[in-house]
């Protein structure tokens, strides 16, 4: 119920605005064909930004899912990604985090905003899976 709760209280209050840029980003780097790689990434980033709580972010190979993107080529498609996109993405999470946790209410916000920091660091190879 707790989750719920926060989940409503996380879409209502910015959680909407950050799944709808990262579904936004998603399909510009589908159109640019170039940004195919980290299309599906940014989009499993977005289904995390609307709905977070509950679930948590692991690499693909901890699931016993190895592919491509857990690889030297997932490596190379992440230091691109952060050279190109991550740093600032990241950087724009954190400021809100900063933000919301002065607020003391806010610290699972911020939480859930530094998680999502750290992935938008380097997103490729990366899953989404629900919490024990």
């Amino acid at each position: 119920m707790i989750r719920l709760i926060l989940n409503v209280l996380w879409l209502i209050f910015g959680g909407w605005i950050s799944g709808l840029l990262w579904l936004l980003g998603g399909a510009i780097l589908a159109l640019t064909v170039v940004g195919l790689p980290w299309t599906f990434a940014a989009w499993r980033i977005a289904s995390y930004s609307f709905w977070p709580f509950g679930r948590e972010v692991v690499w693909r190979d901890e699931m016993g899912q190895f592919d491509v993107g857990t690889g030297p080529l997932g490596l190379v498609l992440n230091v691109i990604w952060f050279i190109f996109a991550g740093w600032y993405i990241a950087l724009s999470h954190l400021v809100i985090a900063f933000a919301e946790a002065i607020t003391i209410i806010g610290i699972p916000f911020a939480l859930k905003d530094l998680e999502l920091a750290k992935l938008a660091l380097a997103p490729v190879g990366r899953t989404i899976r629900d919490k024990p």
